[in-house]
């Protein structure tokens, strides 16, 4: 008997005292003790409503229609609340997608866990608080103890994610369910969490429902995989079959957006449209207006299940007709290069030049608030941007990579150093010397929805910027170009008229890449652009953005921790580590040849969505120190497994160990 079984699961939310709109539509599987399923699929397919219809936490609007949910034998449907809180935390426990948003903030860590471990396994406060430090110690929490009485918001993400793992564990929970457990954590950090609920599920034998969106977390964590797509599983595979032999064209689509290095100079497949609404659920299909191979069957008749092999089973009436299907996925013939990289124009010349560049924040204490020491944010950053090329600068969070972005383009002015914007000096300028040539260089920043005005419409909000001397001249100009300006990002010029809470997170997206073009920019800093997003929406913006630097010659400095993305749309990389660059060269050299440890760590993290990619993984021991205390000599050194006496006492200097690739490291 599995440990988990769904049956016919179907939910939804009531609209305003209508019937209910459904989220969820005949969800069936199990999950067998010691086994992981992945539920993969775009956002708003339907994956955390699963997740919190199984252990009926939805919102107040949440409604569950129908089916059956059976942990160990028992149908949870029929409990009662009083009967449900002993399951949820020490039968079932969930991992929720945001830590910062489910940790109380006025308890402490020890507190939050304490609760779970008195409640759910009967200790009192003395042995929880042991139990706890326990815990704590087993998700690789440095120094339990000072952390036991320390607050969520004194945590870096990585640790707030340790600390929910830890309270999820607290119950000796029989089924984890992790949703979205490594969403925008470092690589570094996202490594550490896998590998900690893996080797927890190996020990206690745990069930595990892992909810994500990311094909390489799935690669290297699941044994079955389901696909859901508008509130249905569309495919169900063992891994294997899963990665070598997917047959659903959604399925296919979402390995087709991946980009890497093979696909260079090549459109990444898109799906065109977007889900359909929980208001207007298609009769058929649900996938059919996105799908190149739907015919008039697939628009009003709902596919059934049809069996491929054992345990792999799709919903789509081609395979009822085909079974053994032997056509290629259409993105093969479908791909086209984005340009004859002849045709792309020559920009030669450099059009950013950053010479020692520092942020440091004063620290003050004090009644008087007295300077008491730095935080060095940026701490001599060099680098050399050519017009129509993309340098990404990847890193940890909190290595300064959006501090560094945000001083070049003077919104933080830097503490010392040079920046030079096609000649001109940026730095020491005065507001009203700096308005003009603001219209030169422009910021994507990571959140569009913090970063658009919700007041303003679309139309005026990328109008805004034309109106500070940028030509058209007149308002009716001005929006004429908004219209061919939200054409050339992809959107419907009927956007003008609407408000950013009205777009989905991918066209917010595009509305603020339309506001940075508006003032015809030759420079883009794109912070963290495809962060947290689909991979389908995200090959939309990748693709954008790459079109645009063709026709436009743009330069990038694009700030990510994506590898994929630095391998599809840079020419050059610069590794970051606590405000310093430590290796730089181009992507080619950097990505397949890393020369500096830090960079050799990074990459050995990234999780591949390719089976036969398994590379060992490279274990940093202990956290990033804080920029305010930078270790002495090589700052990498206390977490480097080659470390020597040299490097705690010096700081190397930039060693050229090939073309352009410049590496600070006594290796």
């Amino acid at each position: 008997m599995p440990l988990l079984s769904v049956r016919d699961l179907c939910a939804g939310f009531m609209a305003a005292g209508r019937r209910a709109r459904v989220a969820i539509d005949g969800v069936s599987f199990d999950v067998a003790a010691g086994e992981t399923l992945a539920l993969l699929g775009e956002s708003g397919c339907g994956k955390s409503v699963t997740a919190l219809s199984l252990l009926r936490l939805l919102p107040a609007a949440g409604r569950i229609l129908g089916g059956e949910v059976r942990f160990e034998g028992n149908d949870l449907m029929a409990l009662s609340e009083a009967d449900m809180r002993a399951v949820r935390g020490g039968g079932m426990a969930m991992i929720f997608q945001e830590p910062a948003t489910s940790l109380n903030p006025v308890l402490t860590l020890g507190r939050q866990i304490g609760e779970v471990i008195e409640r759910h396994r009967g200790l009192p406060r003395h042995a929880a608080a042991v139990r706890t430090l326990e815990l704590l110690e087993a998700v690789g929490i440095s120094d339990p103890e000072r952390r036991f009485s320390e607050y969520p918001f004194q945590l870096s993400g990585g640790m707030k994610q340790r600390v929910m793992v830890a309270m999820a564990l607290a119950g000796d929970p029989r089924l984890l369910i992790a949703d979205e457990p490594t969403t925008a954590l470092d690589v570094t950090i996202q490594a550490q969490i896998l590998e900690l609920l893996r080797a927890l599920q190996a020990e206690r034998g745990m069930g595990m429902l892992l909810i994500t969106h990311d094909l390489g977390v799935v690669a290297r964590m699941a044994h079955r995989v389901g696909v859901m797509y508008a509130g249905e599983i569309v495919e169900e595979a063992p891994r294997e079959a899963f990665f070598g032999a997917s047959r659903h064209p959604y399925t296919q689509k979402l390995f087709a957006a991946l980009p890497d290095m093979a696909n260079r100079g090549e459109r990444l497949e898109t799906i065109a449209g977007q889900l359909p609404s929980l208001a207007a659920m298609p009769a058929g299909c649900r996938f059919a207006a996105r799908c190149p191979f739907a015919w008039a069957r697939c628009q009003t008749e709902s596919p059934a299940w049809t069996t491929l092999r054992p345990n792999h089973r799709a919903r789509c009436h081609r395979l009822e007709e085909n079974r053994d299907d032997p056509r290629p996925h259409p993105a093969a013939a479908i791909r086209s290069s984005t340009s004859d990289p002849a045709s792309i124009p020559a920009f030669p010349e450099n059009l950013l030049e950053v010479d020692g560049l520092r942020v440091h924040f004063p620290i003050r204490r004090g009644v008087l608030q007295r300077v008491a020491g730095h935080v060095k944010a940026v701490d001599g950053v060099s680098l050399v941007l050519t017009r129509a090329r993309t340098l990404a600068l990847v890193g940890e969070s909190g290595c300064g990579k959006t501090t560094a972005g945000k001083a070049i383009l003077q919104l933080i002015r830097p503490t010392s150093g040079r920046v030079r914007l096609d000649g001109k000096e940026l730095t020491g300028l005065s507001r009203s010397m700096l308005r003009p040539l603001r219209r030169r260089a422009q910021m994507i920043f990571q959140d569009p929805f913090a970063s658009l005005d919700p007041r303003l419409s679309v139309g005026e909000t990328v109008a805004e910027g034309m109106a500070l001397g940028v030509l058209p001249a007149t308002a009716r100009q001005r929006m004429d170009a908004v219209t061919v300006l939200l054409r050339q990002v992809g959107l419907d010029p009927d956007a003008a008229q609407r408000y950013p809470h009205e777009f989905s997170g991918g066209q917010r997206q595009r509305i603020a890449i339309a506001r940075a073009l508006a003032v015809r920019p030759e420079l883009v800093v794109c912070d963290e652009p495809t962060s947290a997003l689909d991979v389908s929406v995200q090959a939309q913006i990748l693709n954008l953005l790459e079109s645009l630097q063709n026709e436009l010659g743009l330069a990038y400095l694009f700030i990510t921790h994506n590898f994929a993305v630095v391998e599809y749309l840079a020419h050059e990389v610069a590794v970051m580590y606590l405000g310093r660059i430590v290796e730089h060269g181009p992507v080619d050299a950097v990505l397949r040849s890393p020369r500096h440890p830090y960079t050799e760590a990074l990459l050995s993290a990234v999780p591949s969505p390719r089976l036969t990619d398994r590379r060992a993984i490279i274990r940093l021991t202990g956290e990033t120190p804080s920029p305010a205390r930078p270790p002495s000599g090589c700052h990498f050194h206390p977490r480097c497994p080659r470390a020597t006496e040299h490097c705690r006492a010096d700081y190397p200097e930039a060693r050229e160990i090939g073309p352009k690739h410049v590496v600070r490291c006594f290796f």
